[in-house]
């Protein structure tokens, strides 16, 4: 009798695991039907795609004025560094280096407007910062800002340093020439492809020091 109950045991025993193992071939059909391949190795998909457009729509875009020029600056967007047109007054072409350099620093330093919002624009530029003329014994074309450049966050000193590219009365030998408000001596700034897709991994854009 005993014999009995131990071999239908085992019976049914190897009938469950009969009926386990369909049910997993089952599945593995179901999952290859689909077209998925399984796999016991984590899968990587990156990072999610970014949902602003760092572009702005045609209803967004500023009217200029008569007396207005327009003027490219580099505003955060992304993680990157991306131009936006702004007005600028008519003056500023031609005027002092400095002069330019304030026009310009008054536009990247403002906050972007509702449409520059939606379209995912930021700055980094703070609002109190200014530009002095340069110092007796600075490199030519060198500018002295209110604040070292150093100090400044990476994404901010950056986008001075690419806005400042686009006027030809500010470069110096393809860079632009900042110090601050002590006795340091000014460097020359690059804005290079890298400054422009990945500011915020730099201590500071590339820097060439000036003798």
């Amino acid at each position: 009798m005993r014999q009995q109950g131990l071999l239908r045991q085992q019976g049914l025993l190897r009938g469950r695991s009969a009926v386990s193992l369909a049910g997993l071939l089952a599945v593995a059909a179901l999952v290859s039907g689909c077209g998925i391949r399984t796999t016991s190795v984590p899968v990587d998909a990156g990072a999610a795609p970014s949902r602003v457009p760092c572009r702005l729509s045609a209803s967004d875009l500023t009217t200029r004025s008569p007396d207005s020029v327009s003027a490219e600056v580099y505003l955060v967007c992304a993680s990157q560094l991306v131009t936006v047109d702004r007005p600028m007054p008519a003056a500023a072409i031609g005027a002092k280096p400095v002069e330019v350099a304030r026009a310009l620093l008054k536009e990247v330093q403002q906050a972007p407007s509702a449409g520059e919002r939606r379209a995912g624009f930021t700055t980094a530029v703070p609002a109190g910062l200014r530009v002095d003329p340069p110092r007796d014994g600075d490199p030519a074309g060198a500018l002295r800002l209110s604040t070292q450049p150093e100090d400044l966050s990476a994404e901010a000193l950056a986008q001075l340093v690419c806005t400042f590219t686009e006027s030809a009365s500010l470069i110096q030998d393809g860079s632009v020439v900042l110090g601050g408000p002590g006795d340091y001596p000014p460097r020359g700034y690059l804005c290079t492809s890298q400054t422009k897709s990945r500011p915020g991994d730099l201590a500071t854009p590339d820097a060439l020091r000036l003798d």
